[in-house]
């Protein structure tokens, strides 16, 4: 991907469930994928975001058999928020403290 993201500790490919914040599962040349992460960028200017981790599906066969082309997905915690597009409500609503 070819925007600047947060620098943070990538976690082992094949373990997004494990990651504590968000995380963008994705592939370098992926317009959608860049799209979704533009959108983060600016719901983060507005509102303070977990940590962002950027994986490449094609870097783990776990990841490429299970999401193969159905990218980008954005998780948090390692649950689904969004596949394809930001659904800044479901997010929002993921963020907000219980």
């Amino acid at each position: 991907m070819s925007l600047p993201i947060p620098s943070v500790p990538s976690p082992p490919p094949s373990s997004p469930n494990s990651v504590g914040g968000l995380t963008l599962l994705g592939r370098p040349g992926c317009g959608l994928c860049e799209e979704l992460l533009e959108e983060l960028q600016q719901v983060a200017a507005t509102v303070p975001l977990p940590p962002l981790a950027v994986l490449d599906v094609d870097d783990d066969p776990v990841l490429s058999r299970r999401h193969g082309l159905d990218i980008p997905v954005l998780l948090l915690d390692g649950v689904v928020v969004c596949r394809h597009r930001l659904d800044r409500q479901e997010l929002l609503r993921l963020l907000r403290p219980r």
